[in-house]
């Protein structure tokens, strides 16, 4: 009897631990370490009254993905030590990669002013098998003109993809940064080598200076893109501003994907707020399209122009013609000079185009 009970121990020792055991695991587990970026959660209030926690959670591990990243925060009043409550929530990614992080987002179900901070802390996870980086995130220009205003193209990988979403966390100018606010676009399902348009506009935390970019489907993620966001418009200064870029076929439909060889007209309306010259009421100019490919060292592929003289105050629109010759996703950006090369109105929006 001894002898069988001594053999069933060994066996048990003998056996790796993913056979012997659950693949759940704490923070305490030496090889699968998880932590918080800062042990204080930031704070604010939502627009129904809600205290919404917000912060980072790391995966410290350089092998193993995880998931199922289980957070419980206890919100505090400064008159007690006993929490008002006590929620549990989840990361905001489904998986956290091997050295990779998420943010989360946890809310109060009440709605109580008295509420002044709160703690977090884990109560487990699970090990993962990897989503792979098939998920591409490109970003447009930022708006912030009263609002948060943005655009984007997602593109998918080489298989169908369902609960797809883009993901922004706004973050200040903290050393380290705080996360203050995550926003999510719902993309749903999307066909493989895809790509999709999505846009967002909001109001966000005033102390914002950037976001992360990032996203995440039911198999594929994407690698996360570190976006500024600009400082409020200041008093208009230029002579000029330029509105509503567009990229047109020859029967003036707007596109935002066209074949190689295929002859587009790229459109700008441009608004002329005072005269250079208050003797002749006019304004030469120079009105500049610049098309770049997308990459960490964007290749300049296009450059065209068009010369016209402003006549008084108003609007005044533009056409540049580009025939494109390579494969790729564009960049387009414009320009209005003087004749003296010297900027009259701030770079226009940017446009995105496919070429396919």
């Amino acid at each position: 009897m001894q002898k069988t009970i001594l053999g069933v121990f060994l066996t048990l020792l003998l056996l790796p631990s993913s056979q012997a055991f659950s693949q759940e695991f704490s923070d305490n587990a030496p090889t699968l370490s998880v932590s918080f970026a800062s042990e204080i959660p930031y704070l604010y209030k939502d627009s129904e009254g809600h205290t919404v926690a917000v912060g980072i959670v790391e995966n410290n591990n350089s092998l193993t993905p995880i998931t199922n990243v289980r957070i419980q925060v206890s919100f505090f009043d400064n008159f007690s030590n006993t929490p008002i409550e006590v929620i549990e929530g989840n990361s905001i990614l489904e998986v956290i990669s091997s050295n990779g992080q998420s943010p989360y987002v946890i809310r109060s179900q009440s709605i109580d002013s008295n509420i002044t901070h709160a703690s977090i802390s884990l109560l487990g996870f699970d090990s993962s098998v990897v989503k792979q980086k098939r998920l591409t995130v490109f970003p447009s220009e930022v708006l912030l003109d009263g609002s948060f205003s943005f655009s984007g193209i997602l593109r998918n990988g080489g298989a169908p993809s369902s609960n797809t979403n883009v993901h922004l966390a706004f973050y200040d100018s903290f050393d380290p940064p705080r996360i203050l606010s995550v926003s999510t676009v719902e993309i749903g399902s999307v066909l493989p080598n895809t790509q999709v348009n999505f846009d967002i506009n909001e109001k966000i935390d005033s102390r914002s200076v950037g976001f992360l970019l990032f996203a995440e489907s039911n198999i594929f993620s994407s690698d996360s893109v570190d976006v500024k966001i600009p400082p409020p418009p200041q008093l208009l200064t230029k002579l000029a501003k330029i509105n509503n870029v567009s990229i047109k076929d020859n029967l003036g439909n707007n596109l935002s994907e066209i074949k190689i060889g295929s002859p587009v007209r790229i459109e700008s309306e441009t608004l002329v707020q005072f005269s250079a010259d208050q003797n002749t009421n006019e304004t030469p100019y120079t009105y500049y399209v610049q098309v770049k490919e997308s990459g960490k060292v964007p290749f300049v592929e296009f450059i065209g122009k068009y010369e016209g003289r402003f006549i008084g105050t108003g609007s005044q629109s533009q056409t540049v013609d580009w025939v494109p010759e390579k494969e790729g996703l564009y960049f387009v950006e414009t320009f209005v000079w003087d004749r003296n090369n010297v900027p009259i109105a701030e770079r226009g929006p940017v446009a995105i185009i496919l070429i396919n």
